[in-house]
């Protein structure tokens, strides 16, 4: 009866895999470990499954949309961040502080999808960029791209400027299906069934200690000479 009440307690809950999927094409920049921080932070508070897993709502995943929102778009400090949740869990529609009159709920609005014209506008990029950056994988091959194409071809359009090109960055795509396929192993010697949230689970998690790896030792090489 116990583990009966639980499942129903955790019934439409979704795991971290889960919100990542639905939340990363808005916020790229979204992982595990930034997961966890916002709930170090009191921000966001997900429930918990009696094996420790996180477990989140419809309403968790509003609150981060307005979180990271308010990060990306608006560039708010956590602790404005807070009060900003503060005044929505007290039922108010609190407004934007340092911006154009906007409130918090008009601000969740879905994205849309860019052109092509429109990303390079947004970028200034050039048309053989963004070609080269489609042909390196580094970006999909799509009429329409998400809005965090933004900051990669940003990103793109800055390391060009300094002679790295889209051609020199294929290692990227190549290192990261080498760690996919990686993470895929590390997580199938456990047992856990592909695809089902634990799965998702376990390799982003994994995904993210990759990453916390791989820019350390690159700034440790850089400070090195």
């Amino acid at each position: 009866m116990a583990a009966q009440n639980a499942q129903l307690a955790t019934a439409g809950l979704l795991s971290i895999g889960q919100v990542l999927a639905r939340l990363q094409d808005d916020f790229a920049d979204l992982s595990p470990s930034k997961l966890r921080f916002l709930e170090e932070q009191g921000l966001i508070t997900p429930e918990r499954t009696k094996s420790g897993y996180r477990k989140f709502s419809q309403a968790h995943i509003e609150r981060l949309r307005l979180i990271l929102t308010l990060q990306r778009d608006h560039y708010l400090p956590l602790k404005v961040i807070a009060e900003v949740l503060e005044e929505v869990d007290q039922g108010r529609d609190p407004v934007i502080p340092g911006a154009a009159p906007r409130s918090a709920s008009s601000i969740l609005s879905p994205r849309k999808l860019l052109g092509s014209d429109e990303l390079k506008r947004l970028t200034g990029a050039s048309s053989r960029l963004l070609g080269e950056a489609i042909a390196a994988g580094l970006l999909p091959a799509a009429e329409v791209f998400p809005h965090e194409a933004v900051a990669q071809l940003t990103a793109l359009v800055k390391l060009s400027e300094r002679g790295i090109t889209p051609r020199h960055l294929r290692s990227l795509r190549v290192a990261a299906e080498r760690d996919a396929e990686l993470i895929s192993q590390a997580v199938a010697t456990r047992g856990v069934k592909t695809g089902s949230p634990h799965s998702d689970e376990d390799s982003l998690e994994l995904a993210g200690y990759l990453d916390t790896l791989r820019s350390g030792v690159l700034r440790n090489r850089l400070l090195a000479g």
